[in-house]
Order: C-alpha cells, then structure tokens, then sequence
C-alpha cells in the first residue's frame, strides 16, 4: 500500500501479510492484535547482503513472522538511522577507524539516530490499526509510536543475528540506546572488553596523531587565549569528550588510566589545549551524575554536553520559590569559551550546592590575561540574584559522593566514584606530557646546538651537558613512576565495591601526583637553564613549556607545601585536616 500526505513527504510502502484483514478485526481474540514491523531501509543489508549490520537477517526473519499471524511490514525510507546513504557510507570508514555506529553519525555532523516514526504512525492510523503488536527490540520505536496515539499492547523482540562482523554493533546498540539484545553473558564480556581496548586504542593513537597540528597551532593559542575552532573541531571527532561518560549516556567509559594518558599525550602538543580538553571531559562525566531530568537535557541525542565548571570561591545561593537565586564572582572557568553550561558551586543555608547554569545567563569577565596556559580562557565568571530552576541546583555532598542520582541511572563503576579523585589528575597528567616534550626539544637541540666558550662542536659533546641531560631525563622518569602509581592506585580502587580512598591511600594518591608534578617541573626547569638564550625567544617552544609548567604548579593539586602537610598528617595516621584533601 502507498500513502498520500505523510508528515515526511516521503516513499515509505506498507506490506500486508498473511491474514492481515482478519488481525485487523480481531484485536481482542486469540490472535491479537496485528504484528507490525518497521524496517528502516538499509540498502547495504537488506539488498546486497552486508554483515555489518542485522538488518538483512530482521527483515526475512519479520516477513517469516508477520505472514504467520497476519500484520504489517513498513519499509520506511530512512537509510542509515535517517541521514542517507552516502553519509552512512561515510560512516562505515569512520567504523573502520575505531567508531562505533552512533559516535561515526555525530562525528559527520548528524544525529546519532535521525529517524522520526511520525510517518509510520499515519500510515497505522490510516488503516485503522491504532493497537498492535511491536516486533522490534528498539525501545524508541515503542515510545515514538505510543506518542502518537498508537497502543502498543506487546512488544515481541526479534532473534539475536550475532556475528563476528557484526558484535561490536549489536553490542552497541545495547548499550547505547538500550536495545533489547541478550547476546549472552560470555559473549557479552568478550565484546565490551574488545570495545573499550579497541576504543582507547584507536583514540589514543587518534590523539597522537593530532600533536604535530597542536604544535604548529599553539602560537595563535596564546594569541587568542582560547583553543582555535580546528582545534575544538579535531577533539570532537577525537573522541576524548566521550573518554569518561558512561555508553548508557552516549560516552565511552574508558576509565581513569586512558583519561590521565589522553591528557597527557594531548600536553606533548599542546598544554592548553590539554588543560582544557581534560577539564571538558570530566565535567561531562560531572553531568553524567545528576538525576535523569538533566541527563536528558544535557545528553540530548547522545551529544556530549560542553560545560565549564568552578567552585573558586563559591558564590551564595538563596532558596526561592520553584528553585534558587544565586549570586557571586567565581573565577578560573576552565573551559568556558567552548562552553553552553557552566556548574557553579555555591553556599545555601542547607550547605554547599552546585547550580547547573547556560553560559549565556551569565556575565563573562575577561581576565584570562597570564604568563602561561594562555590558550585555556579561565575567565571569570559573574552572576546577581540569577534564578536558577531547582531541578538543575543539587547538593554538593550527594552529587560528589558513591550514590549520586547518576549510579542509579549507570552501571558504569567510574560514575560511583568520588568526584574529587578524578579532579586531581589533570594538572599532574598535563604537568608530565609537557616535560616530556620538552625532553624531546632539549635533547633534538643539544645534537645541533654549538656553544660559545666551549673546544666542542655541540652541546652534546660535552660531558657536563651529558650529565646534565641525564639529570633531566631521570626527572622526567620519575615524574611518569610517581604519575603511573598513582594512576594504579586510583583504579585499584575504582575496581572495588566500595571506592572510596581511605585516608592512607587517599595521601599517597595525592602525593604521588604533586611529587610527579614538581619533578617534571624541575626537569623543565633545569633544560631551560640549559638550552641557550635563543630557546627563550617568544616564538620557541621550551619557554612556553617552561611558562606553562609554572603555572600548572600553583594549582592546589601540585602546590607542594600543603599537600605535602596533608599527606603526611594521612601518612601517620592522624587524620586529614583538610576535609576536601
């Protein structure tokens, strides 16, 4: 049957098979009532037999089961979860990168699944088949249809068409849109271990790739005290925003090993921009703990939600009716000029509250104008009496905390863990990248570099620059095994039912990470000492590092005087003084 007048315009046919009239008449007898299929148009499956996908496989096995009881078979027009053809053919060479299906649509600029059944539930109505029976085992497609006025009395599930080539799609589809899959508990494992090497492979080798461009942008970085829109643009499809929200909300759920790795490979190209897209990322995964109203808000078709976060120093919060007002100047935003939200922290009378707040609403103060870390645009931030909706104002110890509104929505183990765990690992990780890359510089230069006052025909010639390279690069060597211990602590701890630090592990989890900070920032130091006035010039890049790694240790993570206090207070056994430590 064809169709005149559908929402959409387009060619979509329906196909009545077996004793479709009969099942149409019979909606309360033994039969039920008629078994509807819709089928999205996948000419790649369903035509020429691809395996990549199941879609072959569910349109022989719906025609199979509708002829038997009599129901509807919708061809809808929508290849490729609705963006087309040749964009999903696009899409296949994104798989072959790494992607899974829906990151490669959002990667491409669509929506991970464009298809609207508005169309599908016009040509029910018209026939008059308002209750019906659902063989799918996609959840929107019985949420889509029942929005529009048609009863889904079951929702019969199509068989599992599991294959080799097809395993990381199906187990995507579970995960990511909550597709009604038993691919079995073996299998299942096997999959999602694969998925999550693979992934972190390909996105970490995909960062890589990125270092010589951060490189050759990082002077207009400065220049514009912002990452550049290509720069944006290439950690987008990298991946990394994704690295720690969980698949259930659109993320990758890599862990804390691949987040601390990706920052720190980003920080060999680019300390602000590793700065800022570590920052990104990890208060997409903030977001991924609030309750369901605003995870649906934020993660909206899968995208990822750009939000700034600061807490420095809280603003006041006043209870007001339907939500909150709040008011205050809080500074160093990191990530704010990417930004469409910002998490606040504030002081109310019940205690410390983050507001959840659109950029937009409030007032930008440029003051971002330091020494280093230029390229990261830490403004400020201004607010008076902004009313804030109490849906998007939640408190501080819950959200922080193992049972935030989010580990009830996730099974991913990283969205149990204390939020201030993982805020300490940026500067550390972005410390370290750095000074490797400076290690790098200095060593490429004491090969070619001929110093005044000296019989030898370069820097490396002389003993002394030996030994002092030999310096550096042990500095650098302990500044990774200190980094790389406390990375394993942290996941060793993330790997348990309960995982909280305990005071012990919590000081030797913080140390390690401001010892790392302060060796890789010896070693800096002592390299630019080293390297000759020219490596001072505006334009090398061993004085930006230099500046860059000097600011990063004034962060409260790697300022060494009170971390070392806290640690030892842990250390001894005499308690942390300092709650937030």
């Amino acid at each position: 049957m064809t169709f005149h007048g559908l929402v959409d315009g387009k060619e979509h046919l329906l196909i009545g098979l077996g004793p479709w009239e009969q099942a149409l008449l019979d909606t309360e007898g033994a039969g039920g009532p008629p078994l509807v299929r819709l089928h999205s148009e996948c000419l790649t499956g369903d035509v020429l037999g691809s395996e990549r996908c199941d879609c072959g496989p569910q349109l022989r096995e719906a025609v199979e089961a509708i002829s038997s009881t009599g129901g509807f078979l919708l061809y809808l027009r929508q290849e490729g979860r609705g963006v087309g053809l040749y964009s999903k053919l696009d899409a296949y060479a994104l798989q072959d990168q790494g992607f899974d299906t829906y990151d490669a649509n959002t990667a491409l600029g669509h929506g991970a699944d464009e298809r609207d059944y508005t169309a599908a539930a016009q040509m029910l109505e018209a026939l008059g088949a308002t209750s019906i029976r659902l063989l799918t085992n996609n959840p929107d497609k019985v949420r889509q249809l029942s929005a529009q006025g048609i009863r889904v009395v079951e929702q019969v599930p199509t068989e599992v068409h599991l294959t080799d080539a097809n395993r990381h799609y199906l187990a995507s589809k579970r995960d990511r849109t909550g597709h009604t899959l038993e691919l079995g508990a073996v299998v299942a494992g096997e999959v999602q271990a694969l998925e999550e090497m693979d992934r972190a492979e390909v996105l970490l080798q995909g960062i890589d790739a990125l270092v010589p461009a951060l490189r050759d942008r990082v002077e207009s970085t400065e220049e514009l005290r912002k990452l550049p829109e290509a720069t944006m643009d290439d950690l987008h499809r990298s991946g990394v925003f994704r690295l720690l929200v969980p698949p259930t909300a659109g993320g990758y759920g890599l862990g804390v090993r691949t987040y601390g790795e990706a920052i720190r490979r980003l920080a060999r190209g680019c300390a602000s921009t590793a700065w800022t897209a570590g920052h990104l990322a990890e208060h997409a995964w903030m977001l991924a703990r609030w309750p369901k109203p605003v995870q649906d808000e934020v993660f909206a078709n899968h995208r990822m939600p750009m939000a700034a976060a600061t807490g420095a120093p809280p603003g006041a919060a006043v209870k007001v009716p339907g939500g909150f007002t709040i008011s205050g100047r809080w500074s160093f935003a990191s990530g704010v000029m990417h930004s469409e939200w910002v998490l606040l922290a504030a002081e109310a009378e019940q205690g410390r509250v983050q507001a959840l707040v659109p950029v937009a609403d409030l007032e930008l103060l440029d003051v971002w104008h330091t020494s280093g870390l230029r390229g990261t645009g830490s403004n400020d931030l201004l607010a008076k009496e902004l009313f804030v909706p109490e849906h998007r104002v939640m408190d501080w110890e819950q959200l922080s905390g193992t049972e935030n509104p989010g580990s009830r929505l996730h099974a991913d183990a990283l969205v149990r863990a204390p939020m201030a765990t993982l805020l300490n690992l940026v500067a550390p990780s972005t410390t370290l990248g750095a000074a490797e890359h400076a290690l790098e510089l200095f060593r490429d230069r004491m090969l070619v570099r001929k110093v005044k006052n000296t019989t030898d025909n370069r820097q490396a010639d002389s003993a002394l620059a030996q030994a002092r390279y030999a310096e550096a690069y042990g500095l650098v060597a302990g500044a990774r095994l200190l980094w790389q211990d406390a990375i394993d602590t942290l996941s060793e701890a993330l790997g348990r039912k309960d995982p909280r630090l305990t005071d012990e592990e919590r000081s030797g989890y913080r140390l390690a990470l401001a010892l790392s900070g302060e060796s890789a920032a010896q070693a800096v130091r002592l390299m630019s000492a080293r390297a000759g006035g020219s490596a001072h010039r505006l334009s090398h890049p061993l004085q930006r590092i230099q500046r860059d790694v000097e600011v990063l240790v004034n962060h409260p993570t790697l300022n060494l005087d009170p971390v070392l206090e806290q640690a030892g207070r842990g250390l001894l056994g005499l308690g942390l003084a300092v709650k937030s430590f």
